[in-house]
């Protein structure tokens, strides 16, 4: 059975526009008639990838940031029915259901080959291949639900013979797999992906600013003239903020244990180790600001289990910058 992961996002996220007045990201509904000369931007606010979306655009009329809402969620729907493990009617559904998967679209194509640069990268530590894993684990605590234990060490190595991403083989004619039951998740990297393709739409259609979240956020100005104020919050307390930092043309992810926790004590997580099966993160939270959503997604999902000098080394590659909230709720920052 394929079980969809779900990250929990503390994020918090103010606009600081011309004047220096500042706007609380979660904004009132626009006016019948905004003024695309004025500073503060048509928001709308909505459900995308079964969680909370925002979109943020500048310089627009009603009628334009209508149009561009309407293409913003079919692009979103027309991703999903390739990367979602919710449909059964998905494109990586139908992969993981027949180890096969023939001419398979350009958007595949893409985050599988950013997903193999990742995975080296980070020597392991980033595997989409992971969705035995969690099946492994779901299925260990459902049927032990009271358990403080985690399964044992042989039933772990036989999971683990399961994940591979260099047992997955793809090029532009098919993606299959070199191993028995696997299968693919990129609920650690499509989110950040979605967010970027939308960016990449509302740049199409003329859009110089904007501010998106599709799971992940990614800031967009052309003009150089917007930052957006990105507040990393306490993961044990959602309304208090450990830190602003600002971010212009990148992207932001935050990922943390907490987010989903496989047992009621909350002691094994979600943020599974793929090359050891350990599945308790080193970190409270994760934060990464990138170059794209797509590498900050990856990057948060996979520096959740990797040490300080082996994070510093993959941000440096990709000009990365990192906050870890150490086990003692300490701020560290790698760059």
């Amino acid at each position: 059975m394929n079980i969809p992961l779900n990250r929990r996002r503390f994020l918090a996220i103010s606009a600081i526009v011309a004047g220096g007045a500042i706007l609380p990201f979660a904004l009132n509904r626009p006016t019948d008639k905004p003024n695309p000369d004025e500073a503060e931007p048509f928001v709308w606010q909505g459900i995308a990838l079964g969680s909370g979306a925002q979109l943020h655009l500048y310089h627009v009329d009603r009628r334009q940031a209508d149009d561009l809402v309407n293409k913003a969620l079919a692009e979103v729907a027309r991703l999903e029915k390739i990367f979602s493990l919710y449909r059964d009617d998905s494109l990586i559904v139908q992969l993981n259901r027949e180890g096969r998967l023939n001419n398979p679209p350009q958007d595949l194509l893409a985050l599988l080959s950013i997903s193999q640069e990742v995975y080296r990268l980070t020597q392991g530590a980033f595997d989409p291949s992971i969705q035995p894993l969690w099946n492994f684990y779901a299925d260990y605590f459902r049927r032990h639900p009271n358990t403080d234990t985690p399964p044992s060490q042989a039933d772990m190595n036989r999971a683990l013979q399961q994940v591979g991403f260099d047992k997955v083989e793809f090029d532009d004619t098919f993606v299959r797999f070199h191993g028995r039951d696997m299968g693919l998740s990129f609920n650690g990297i499509a989110q950040g992906y979605i967010t970027d393709k939308v960016v990449k739409l509302l740049q199409q259609n003329g859009v110089e600013q904007a501010l998106v979240d599709m799971g992940e956020i990614r800031g967009l100005d052309t003009r150089g003239e917007r930052t957006w104020q990105v507040g990393i919050r306490d993961p044990q307390n959602e309304q208090g903020v450990l830190m602003n930092v600002p971010l212009q043309n990148q992207g932001f992810a935050t990922s943390g244990g907490y987010g989903t926790v496989m047992d009621e004590a909350g002691k094994f997580t979600h943020l599974f180790d793929p090359r050891s099966g350990v599945s308790t993160p080193r970190y409270h939270s994760m934060s990464v600001m990138a170059p794209t959503a797509t590498l900050a997604d990856a990057f948060a999902t996979a520096f959740s289990v990797m040490s300080p000098d082996e994070i510093r080394q993959a941000a440096r590659a990709k000009q990365a910058k990192v906050w870890l909230v150490m086990p003692d709720r300490q701020m560290k920052v790698i760059e």
